[in-house]
């Protein structure tokens, strides 16, 4: 498939079976923590179904003026993607063949600066450029961990990304994913920070899977007290009870069955 743009010839290619992708290691640990917490709550919450494809550090391709380009956001969400044979292992994702461009591609960004505030068009393009230019991704997010910072751009009528501003919870609605996307502070598994969270659209919180077990123990907890407090309180009913028929008889009364 091909589609132009005023300077730039776009074709969407399958990368071949026998390319050599780059395999940079991750700048941090806190990159795919980060990652795989996103991806946890949508498949606890049974919204990553057939046809969505969500996928940390995957080559995303296009072919730019017969040259190949491949970027790999840390994150990035898409719909209605052909699914892959039995035998075939997803090594990247060619969108407008493969499936829709991505809803949202996000970039976890390091103390040092990177690539993804890159305008530069000249070969090989940055990412800024790449997603915005390129791809048409609706939306970008930029999350900055060590802060907690985050900077969300939608692409505007006039082609180009234009920062959003947050809701009053400090929220971003993110339409392709159909949630708020926002920042916590808290512990989860080793890593004791900020992460970027899901919200349902009634400002529901969407757990990770730990969470959903401890509230579900905390649930349990609560049942079994309020039992008991029932049980105790059947009991000093019965308990009252016999005094008062003990009570009657010692004072030659028979109470009534």
């Amino acid at each position: 498939m091909t589609a132009s743009t005023a300077d730039l010839k776009i074709t969407w290619e399958k990368l071949p079976d026998d390319f050599i992708l780059d395999e940079e290691p991750v700048e941090n640990i806190d990159q795919p923590l980060l990652a795989a917490a996103l991806r946890e709550i949508l498949e606890i919450a049974g919204l990553i179904v057939a046809g969505i494809l969500v996928a940390p550090n995957m080559g995303i391709c296009a072919t730019v003026d017969s040259k190949l380009v491949i970027k790999a956001p840390d994150w990035f969400y898409a719909r209605n993607v052909q699914p892959l044979s039995s035998q075939e292992i997803r090594r990247s994702y060619t969108p407008n063949l493969e499936g829709e461009v991505p809803a949202i591609v996000m970039e976890f960004l390091s103390a040092s600066p990177n690539d993804e505030y890159s305008s530069k068009q000249t070969y090989p393009p940055g990412k800024w450029f790449f997603y915005e230019q390129v791809l048409r991704v609706p939306i970008y997010a930029l999350f900055e961990p060590a802060a907690g910072v985050l900077e969300v751009y939608q692409l505007g009528s006039s082609g180009n990304y234009e920062v959003q501003p947050p809701d009053l919870n400090g929220r971003y609605w993110i339409a392709g994913v159909g949630l708020f996307l926002g920042v916590w502070q808290g512990t989860k598994a080793e890593r004791t920070g900020y992460w970027l969270r899901w919200w349902d659209e009634s400002g529901q919180m969407l757990l990770w899977g730990a969470e959903m077990v401890e509230r579900e123990r905390q649930q349990r907890a609560i049942a079994q007290q309020q039992a008991e407090h029932e049980r105790e309180r059947a009991e000093h009913e019965r308990e009252r009870s016999e005094r008062l028929t003990a009570q009657l008889r010692a004072a030659g009364i028979e109470p009534e069955a």
